[in-house]
């Protein structure tokens, strides 16, 4: 047996191992579309809780989205971090109108804190609600969103219910790599098994974390991951360390984001916080792109450059790959289109993360919301994943 086939069968192998688990596992997930909307005589109370640091473009319409919830007992508290745009006089208009609307302004940050972890901290520090939903200021939620979440959350006595977005960034490259990055991020953090109370499993999502009030304050809150720029995972992560019940499901047809507007803004904006992910150690970062490089690249150029059984091999595991793409593409509502970037999104993403560890060690740290982080400090969180 050649060298060459056998490296066509390893390939082949851990495309239909990893691909096979994440359509699979994608398939197991609920969907928030299939449960119906709160209606109950006892309504708790509800507090969803923004974050805006210079979203004067987008925070009307997130906050005119959430002010419109059907369900009853909400209120929505606004935070404006810092921003130097016009978000606090685009807040202040909107709260004139709508008494749901509690808005308040940080001047300035605290040592020791990441600056959008404290505003979401402050918020919930305002909050009387049982629940608590985290948001992003850019997100949109259709009108059933919180009934039909809370709805789920009773039903099945759930501390913290993550729901999936529907992402509408435009172009057909951007979604690809959105599409890359997130079948990446599904894989590892496996969403379908977090209601496994003995699973190690867990999820959070920046676009909707509801977290019952009672659990956020047991874990700490966000004063237990101060330091750290994945927030949203982060505070799935200790919730679900801490023995609390946690769930997600697929809610993109009620929570839509866009993102990001171009592929030079997705690269820019994930410099922040892709090196976190490794903990900031840079020979994760060289194991990472080695698996990748070996999962999503050499397929496609051992097809392209060998012959016989390996060039077999090394198609069935092209199609696998582009199968598993175009099926995300489906359930996410993509264009099938960007099944096809699954050949170039991996290129992107090695280079994201490659270049985000070196400006983090050249600068010995992070810059976020015209602060800056030192590597020392960060390195003192917990890590997410690694």
């Amino acid at each position: 047996m050649t060298v060459l086939l056998i490296l066509s069968c390893i390939c082949l192998i851990l495309t239909l191992w990893t691909n096979v688990a994440l359509v699979i596992g994608v398939t197991k997930m609920g969907r928030l579309k299939d449960i119906q909307p709160f209606n109950r005589k006892e309504i708790p109370k509800v507090s969803i809780i923004v974050a805006a640091c210079n979203e004067e473009h987008t925070i009307t319409d997130g906050l005119l989205s959430l002010v419109r919830q059907s369900y009853e007992n909400l209120e929505i508290i606004a935070v404006d971090d810092r921003s130097t745009d016009n978000t606090w006089k685009v807040m202040k208009k909107l709260q004139q109108s709508h008494s749901r609307l509690r808005i308040h302004r940080i001047k300035k940050l605290p040592d020791g804190w990441l600056g959008k972890s404290h505003a979401l901290q402050y918020g919930a520090g305002q909050a009387t609600g049982e629940y608590l939903i985290f948001t992003d200021a850019d997100v949109q939620m259709e009108e059933t969103t919180v009934a039909r979440a809370l709805s789920y959350v009773l039903d099945n006595t759930v501390d913290h219910l993550a729901l999936f977005f529907r992402n509408v960034a435009p172009g057909w490259l951007l979604n690809s790599m959105i599409l890359d990055a997130g079948a990446n991020l599904l894989s590892i953090l496996k969403p379908w098994k977090v209601g496994e109370p003995q699973s190690n499993a867990f999820v959070g999502v920046g676009a909707f974390n509801m977290v019952r009030s009672q659990v956020y304050h047991a874990v700490g809150g966000h004063s237990s991951i101060r330091m750290h720029p994945v927030d949203d995972i982060m505070l799935g992560k200790i919730i679900k360390k801490s023995g609390f019940s946690q769930h997600c499901l697929i809610g993109i047809e009620f929570i839509t984001v866009r993102w990001y507007e171009s592929v030079r803004e997705m690269v820019d904006g994930l410099m922040k916080n892709v090196f976190s992910l490794f903990h900031y150690r840079i020979v994760a970062v060289a194991v990472s792109a080695a698996v990748t490089i070996f999962i999503t690249i050499v397929p496609l150029w051992g097809f392209l450059l060998s012959s016989g059984y390996p060039k077999t091999l090394f198609l069935l595991a092209v199609l696998i790959r582009l199968f598993s793409f175009l099926y995300g593409a489906t359930v996410f509502q993509l264009s099938s289109l960007c099944s096809f970037g699954s050949f170039i999104a991996p290129y992107l993403g090695l280079y994201i993360s490659v270049k985000a560890a070196v400006i983090t060690l050249r600068n010995g740290g992070i810059t976020w919301r015209g602060t800056h982080y030192p590597l020392a400090e960060l390195r003192k969180s917990q890590p997410l994943l690694f």
